[in-house]
């Protein structure tokens, strides 16, 4: 069966859960293909897309303007408004889907009406949505009725979208859609080869920074602020895509007091072992790097610099709820004020794979 997965670059979550997808389908012997109808259609799409992570890489706050703008412009509603069609179905090519998932909210609607013009023979069509709770950034453009069903991670997800029109019968909770490694325990040998390349040992504490899939981070504040933090730990500072600051850590790390390893993109097993072991992350709260926090049980410490984004909002909503307290750092430049000897954690256990996911979908399948 194939398996046609829409999803854009508009952050890092949305593409982390396609491509997640794409492994867990493959792997059960479909056929899957991840397209990204925003970045691939009309140069302003582009733009837009371009301008969010713009937005959230140098004045999250700003996002409350865009959000709410992009709620009421409804630029992808309808089929009638979307421009530039044509290269995205030539990306699409000649890949012809049984089934379509949607894992962005701006995808659900316009786009959806083009599919169902160019495959006349029919398909699903899915949607999971990676908010983990309600709350001012939970858009309503996740919500199609015309959708065969809609999938969350946690219960307040699909509470929130039967609350804004989602038909209850339509709505399954199926648990974090994440990479392979989130879901298996690791060998020691393999945390042995893994601690070995990078030069870190388990008998130090370890601190680690999060960066966004676009390198958003303010890695240089928190490093200079951790010298006033009086303990011993090491600190592995993820730079993602962010050359710029990986080099500019590299440079510097030796004149900390404590060890500083700068990283660029790493694995599922790479990140996997590093949260388990991490004692704490500090990170935006996005919807991604929140989600593996808690299936790995690590402690957070949210950036929130530069004010919050809606759909951040969700996702802090969500630890609210679920933990003793929520930390938040609105300088990091004073985050060693923060650190206590316990900080707040939310630990989700995970099967082996997300099966509840991939058995509704075989199922759809069937269904046509």
């Amino acid at each position: 069966m194939n398996l046609l997965i829409l999803s854009s670059s508009t952050g890092g979550g949305h593409n982390m859960r396609a491509n997640a997808l794409k492994y867990w389908w493959e792997e059960q012997g479909g056929k899957a293909k991840v397209s990204q109808p925003l970045e691939s259609s009309f140069g302003l799409n582009r733009m837009g897309s371009n301008f969010y992570n713009l937005i959230q890489k140098y004045y999250p706050a700003f996002h409350y303007i865009y959000f709410n703008f992009l709620e009421i412009a409804s630029l992808h509603r309808r089929k009638s408004l979307i421009l530039g069609k044509k290269p995205w179905f030539d990306e699409i090519g000649n890949f012809k889907p049984n089934l379509v998932l949607s894992v962005h909210a701006h995808l659900n609607h316009g786009y959806y009406e083009l599919l169902k013009d160019r495959f006349p023979d029919g398909f699903k069509f899915a949607i999971y949505c990676g908010e983990l709770a309600d709350g001012i950034g939970f858009s309503r453009h996740w919500i199609n009725p015309n959708a065969d069903i809609f999938f969350g991670p946690f219960e307040e997800t699909c509470s929130a979208a039967i609350a804004r029109g989602m038909p209850r019968e339509k709505t399954v909770v199926v648990g974090p859609l994440l990479r392979k490694a989130f879901f298996q325990e690791i060998s020691e040998h393999e945390k042995k080869v893994i601690l070995n390349k990078y030069g870190i040992t388990l008998d130090i504490p370890i601190i680690l920074l999060g960066t966004g899939a676009n390198g958003v981070n303010r890695h240089i504040d928190v490093l200079n602020s951790l010298t006033k933090y009086n303990s011993t730990f090491q600190v592995i500072a993820l730079c993602g895509n962010n050359n710029k600051i990986f080099d500019k850590i590299l440079k510097i790390k030796n004149l900390f007091n404590f060890k500083v390893v700068p990283l660029k993109v790493l694995d599922d097993q790479e990140m996997t072992l590093f949260l388990r072991e991490a004692k704490f992350l500090f990170a935006r709260p996005g919807a991604g790097t929140t989600t593996e926090a808690i299936v790995c049980g690590t402690p957070i410490i949210f950036d929130v610099s530069r004010g919050a984004m809606p759909q951040e909002i969700n996702n802090l909503n969500f630890w609210k709820d679920r933990a003793s307290s929520c930390v938040l750092s609105r300088s990091p430049k004073n985050i060693h004020q923060l650190i206590k000897p316990s900080l707040p954690k939310i630990k989700i256990e995970l099967k082996s794979s997300p099966k509840a996911l991939l058995e509704r979908l075989s199922q759809l399948c069937l269904d046509l």
